[in-house]
């Protein structure tokens, strides 16, 4: 399993945020392609690019995440506010490894179902959790189905896999929460994509025991709390 450091752009910075919070910013960087090429050149196999203007309503951030795409040399993952299929064409045909598709994902099932099969093996669902709940909106607001009733409805689907963000561990790099990822990832009928708490090389072993084929690393890396490029499989726990 791969360790993948994640580079969420608010307000055209780079930032980890304290449980999704605007506001609670504990890393702020200016350079969101400094900060991509900084990972890449430690050994990062992977990197998870996250719109958090996007994903707020605001203005986006393709423009520089399709530069990091263009320029660091490794796959890429896409997601923030990402809610039409122009969108999601532009980013793949701008090279993106996976898009990730969130909110008018779970709204809308099928509009999902039309991504992945326009687009298979390269739409990662973002299914963040809250509560035990589906978070949308930027985790602003809940969903009405229910996890397991979402797990239903993409059982069929092309999908490259589901992206959990446990929004209730995001950022406070106090561990992951093992009962609810054990949860998720035996009932999730595709491979999983952690995040939220990973926090230690323990985080990133646990997670790879339970199955998971990826987790996002945040505030952990960019703290030096984790050091993965230090590991005897750099980047890879298991």
């Amino acid at each position: 399993m791969i360790v993948i450091p994640a580079v969420d752009v608010l307000d055209h910075r780079v930032v980890q945020l304290v449980g999704g919070v605007p506001g609670s910013e504990r890393i702020v960087l200016p350079d969101p392609l400094e900060a991509a090429m900084s990972w890449v050149e430690r050994g990062a196999p992977y990197l998870h690019l996250v719109d958090l203007d996007g994903a707020f309503g605001k203005g986006g951030n393709s423009a520089a995440f399709k530069r990091i795409i263009r320029e660091c040399g490794v796959p890429a993952e896409v997601g923030g506010g990402i809610r039409d299929m122009e969108a999601v064409d532009d980013y793949i045909s701008a090279g993106a490894d996976r898009v990730v598709l969130g909110t008018r994902a779970v709204r809308d099932p099928q509009w999902l179902a039309e991504a992945a099969d326009r687009h298979p093996g390269k739409i990662l669902l973002g299914l963040d959790t809250k509560g035990g709940r589906i978070a949308v909106k930027g985790w602003t607001e809940a969903s009405e189905i229910s996890v397991e009733g979402m797990f239903d409805a993409i059982r069929d689907m092309p999908l490259a896999g589901v992206l959990n963000t446990n929004v209730d561990v995001e950022g406070r790099t106090m561990g992951i929460d093992p009962a609810q990822a054990e949860r998720f990832i035996s009932a999730c009928p595709h491979g999983v994509v952690a995040s939220g708490g990973v926090t230690s090389e323990g985080d990133a072993r646990a997670l790879a025991r339970l199955g998971a084929i990826g987790a996002v690393a945040g505030l952990a890396v960019y703290s030096g709390l984790m050091r993965p490029w230090e590991w005897g499989s750099p980047w890879e726990a298991r």
